[in-house]
């Protein structure tokens, strides 16, 4: 049978990842699909000083995008080049001429990814985003067609491989946040810039797609609660030790009589969770169905291998519609139309509170913080000090019965006032997990 051509856009990690598997294990995939995937043309700005296979020396090699798109032996376009500006012209581009894609970038996937699929829908090709979201784990075929006849109440999970290596380095070792994004970025876990990932924005693109394909509708990821990890330290896991706790960079979507509540933010979460055993920079989805009860999916989060195998298999079976014909496509986003969210603020969200203060030691401090939250009908759970020498910069911790966010922060409001505060308290919700 006559192969399936792909043009292949972007040699970074995952382009090199991509790049590898095809060539080094084209016999294998051959023999799944009964026919073999080829590479017609690659694309990289630095093509000129990339050592490519030799399986590669009568593909097309270019610098120009266009030129991939335009070839007339392309049947499908990858596109691994990230952001959300050339990136979309590229997928829109291919739409235009007929030719299926397969992307693996969350940012413009949780931007304008059903928008996009309405495009391929039209055009008669489809539009594959596995690896978008976890890399090596087939989350969103779980979410598509392996789960798709329970319905969703929840799903809670760690996205971002760079915080949750930063955090549990944290854990183990008692370095400081700064010391550990050192040390991810010289390893090449962190970026130079890493706020899109420990300010919480790359698993923010992430929850937004995982959560239409759950729960159906269209999400803005600006509609997601978001917050970093940059105040966790060393004594919040001394702390959430106590309580039998760890903290992870948590999202969270889940159903409540309000509607869908989202967010990423670090959370304390029990440790004898299934989620609290997550490490370095692994990542894992939790689901709660209604019928199905409770599923669990865990994997490398990113890297050029398993990024590159959800890549390839999307190619795969992308390349089995081509060549037998798919009637009914199921769509990325597991539904046929995606209704419109309706942002339910993270004010309204309940749960019990974890508030560690620092302050400079001094005679009638809890009383003073008690009052404040007993203003706002919040009742204390516990108080816990451990031994520290200086009484100038003493941290501590108040946890709190369950609350609304919107309570909490007005108690927060409340204490600015107060004269022995450091900085302002840290604020975590100690979630329990489904």
């Amino acid at each position: 049978m006559q192969p399936v051509n792909i043009g292949l856009i972007g040699l970074g990690n995952v382009g090199e990842g991509t790049l590898t598997i095809l060539t080094e294990n084209a016999a294998h995939i051959e023999a799944k699909l009964g026919f073999p995937l080829r590479i017609a043309a690659v694309c990289s700005r630095g093509i000129a000083k990339k050592e490519l296979p030799a399986a590669l020396d009568s593909a097309l090699k270019t610098a120009d995008w266009r030129d991939v798109v335009n070839h007339p032996n392309v049947d499908v376009v990858v596109e691994l080049i990230g952001g959300t500006t050339t990136a979309r012209e590229i997928i829109e581009a291919a739409i235009a001429k007929g030719k299926s894609v397969v992307t693996a970038n969350k940012e413009l996937m949780a931007l304008a990814g059903a928008e996009l699929w309405d495009r391929a829908i039209a055009a008669h090709i489809n539009l594959a985003m596995e690896a978008s979201v976890a890399g090596g784990i087939p989350i969103h075929a779980v979410l598509r067609e392996g789960i798709s006849g329970d319905r969703i109440n929840a799903l809670y999970g760690i996205l971002n491989g760079t915080c949750n290596f930063i955090l549990t380095e944290i854990e183990t070792r008692g370095a400081s946040f700064g010391d550990v994004l050192a040390e991810a970025q010289r390893a090449g876990y962190a970026e130079a810039d890493p706020s899109a990932d420990v300010d919480g924005f790359d698993a923010r693109s992430k929850l937004a797609i995982l959560a239409a394909l759950a729960f159906g509708e269209r999400i803005n990821p600006a509609d997601i609660y978001t917050e970093g990890i940059r105040r966790i330290t060393p004594v919040d896991f001394e702390y959430a030790h106590q309580l039998h706790h760890t903290i992870r960079l948590i999202c969270a979507a889940r159903q409540t009589p309000e509607g869908l509540i989202l967010s990423v933010r670090p959370s304390l979460i029990p440790q004898s969770t299934i989620l609290a055993s997550v490490r370095g920079a692994y990542n894992a989805v939790w689901v709660s169905g209604q019928y199905g009860a409770d599923t669990f999916y865990y994997g490398r989060g990113a890297g050029s291998h398993p990024t590159g195998v959800a890549v390839v298999s999307d190619l795969m079976r992308v390349a089995r519609e081509i060549r037998s014909g798919s009637p009914e496509r199921v769509s990325p986003f597991a539904h046929a139309s995606l209704g419109v969210y309706k942002p339910v603020p993270i004010t309204l969200s309940k749960s019990a509170y974890y508030l560690r203060f620092r302050v400079e030691d001094r005679p009638g401090i809890i009383a003073q913080l008690a009052t404040a939250l007993a203003a706002e009908g919040i009742s204390i759970d516990a108080v816990l000090q451990l031994p520290k020498a200086d009484w100038r910069d003493l941290p501590f911790v108040i946890t709190v019965e369950p609350a609304t966010e919107q309570s909490i922060r007005a108690a927060i409001e409340r204490m600015a006032a107060l004269n022995f505060l450091i900085e302002p308290p840290l604020a975590l919700p100690m979630e329990l997990p489904l």
